[in-house]
């Protein structure tokens, strides 16, 4: 079986979780330090899937790896090769299948509620969850691309999720674990804790932390389900 191939844009975005799911299941990956000047691989073929993590930047930056991201996006879909994003990487899926990526009305950071859509597309993904405590940290959002199904919403985000096929775009982050979380408050502590003063979808480092371990656990078995749905597509 071919490696599935994780794209990293940030040193700090790493697939913690969906790592562990992979190595759990004896399913081979490679991680493609995109942030770190690896290329971008033209043919995706030589993978059994494509998953694309999270990053600070927009998928609208002038910046020559997000166009050759988009056109492997495209050329996996065609191949029929799974694809798999993760908040940036659900925004590069969305523009490069044809949808648009711009500013989310309010920035979203911290836990909060992610409702599951009563839809059959939506229950094979997430079988019979209809809301879970998600993680999110975006200012961005995506519209959806022509022939693609909403399966997911938020109050502050109305697009979470959606599935065209076997490929899957999430702007929330389910691939998170207490050292990930811990490690973007440190980062980012002074701009969340500003933020936190203005808006209610903004949470602080201390909000963030609490409950942690739970939290988290209850989102890796969230987790479980969709990446239990998307390995079933994998080439092998």
């Amino acid at each position: 079986m071919n490696p599935v191939a994780i794209f990293r844009h940030n040193i700090t975005e790493n697939p913690d979780y969906f790592a562990t799911y992979l190595d759990a299941r004896r399913i081979p990956w490679g991680l493609v330090k995109v942030d770190a000047g690896e290329p971008v691989p033209v043919d995706p073929r030589g993978y059994s899937g494509l998953a694309f993590m999270g990053g600070p930047m927009s998928v609208n930056d002038d910046l020559p790896w997000i166009r050759r991201i988009l056109g492997l996006i495209r050329s996996a879909v065609n191949a029929d090769i799974p694809v798999l994003g993760h908040c940036l990487g659900g925004q590069l899926v969305a523009k490069a299948l044809g949808g648009e990526v711009r500013r989310n009305p309010v920035k979203e950071i911290g836990w909060g509620a992610v409702a599951v859509e009563d839809s059959a597309p939506a229950r094979q993904w997430f079988g019979d969850t209809r809301e879970f405590l998600s993680f999110h940290w975006h200012g961005e959002t995506f519209t959806l691309p022509s022939g693609a199904t909403r399966i997911a919403a938020s109050p502050y985000c109305a697009n979470q999720a959606f599935v065209t096929g076997k490929h899957l775009a999430m702007q929330c982050h389910v691939e998170m674990t207490p050292e990930l979380i811990r490690s973007w408050c440190g980062d980012w502590k002074n701009e969340v804790a500003s933020l936190a003063q203005h808006m209610p979808s903004v949470q602080t480092p201390a909000q963030m932390e609490d409950q942690i371990v739970g939290r988290t656990r209850a989102l890796n078995a969230v987790a479980d389900r969709i990446y239990d749905r998307w390995i079933e597509g994998l080439k092998r």
